[in-house]
């Protein structure tokens, strides 16, 4: 390996802040990405990689011999994705083997893009899951009926809010509300045999169950500060669930499964 120069270790400090930022935007947890981040500095040859993160930034420095370097990644949230988490993955232990350089890494960085389902098709399984889940529940094809119709409802306004970048907050007090206003159909017109697993079915698809776990993980990794903020986050996303839940409920005058 040839001797890193000044100009390399900033190209390298470059390459492994833009490897953490990515995988902590797309969902890893927190001992993955400075794991990554480290291995990947380390295999393109500086001498010691440490990083620093918050809930929105990551701090990274890098040492030469004598001589250190510092630089720092705003980290804007992309959605989980754990394609580009695997990929990065990839690219690492192809940079330990030797087979990546420093400008090779940076090509490849640049051409990982998301890759993500139709979103017909992500409304069609989101739908599906939770009508499958009121039938394991105890429901008939007709509450299931319904649960598919309100999820995949609730799906799709979820989708066209996040494509235009509305708060993730609204986003969910939105679709909550739009997937119980639609189950309530069936306790109001009495349809199927357990017309209220429909509305408890359908708002399963707003359960934050990702970032809950990272959180529970960040914080017994060590990662107390980052584990909370994610916490915290996950439950504003609950409370906003139940606020538009509630508020669907009042204007049906259904209460349901909350009586």
């Amino acid at each position: 390996m040839q001797p890193v120069t000044v100009k390399t270790e900033r190209e390298i400090a470059r390459i492994v802040a833009q490897v953490g930022q990515r995988l902590l935007q797309h969902g890893a947890e927190s001992a993955v990405v400075v794991d990554v981040s480290q291995r990947v500095g380390l295999a393109l040859g500086v001498d010691e990689v440490n990083i620093a993160l918050t809930a929105n930034a990551i701090v990274v420095t890098v040492h030469v011999e004598d001589h250190c370097l510092t630089t720092t990644r705003r980290c804007r949230d992309h959605g989980i994705n754990m394609a580009i988490v695997t990929r990065i993955h990839h690219l690492c232990i192809m940079a330990e083997k030797g087979l990546l350089d420093p400008a090779a890494m940076t090509k490849r960085l640049l051409a990982l893009q998301p890759q993500r389902y139709p979103p017909l098709l992500m409304i069609l399984m989101i739908g599906l899951s939770c009508a499958a889940f009121c039938l394991l529940a105890g429901g008939d094809l007709t509450v299931a009926l319904i649960t598919l119709f309100a999820a995949s409802a609730a799906m799709a306004l979820r989708l066209m809010m996040a494509h235009h970048h509305f708060n993730p907050l609204l986003t969910f007090a939105a679709a909550a509300f739009v997937a119980t206003a639609v189950s309530a159909s069936a306790p109001l017109f009495e349809l199927g045999n357990q017309p209220f697993l429909a509305m408890a079915s359908s708002v399963l698809l707003l359960v934050p169950g990702f970032p809950l776990i990272n959180a529970v993980a960040d914080m017994v990794s060590g990662f107390v500060n980052l584990g909370i903020s994610r916490w915290v986050m996950a439950s504003l996303l609950t409370l906003s669930t139940s606020l538009g839940i509630v508020a669907a409920m009042n204007l049906f005058n259904v209460w349901g499964w909350l009586t």
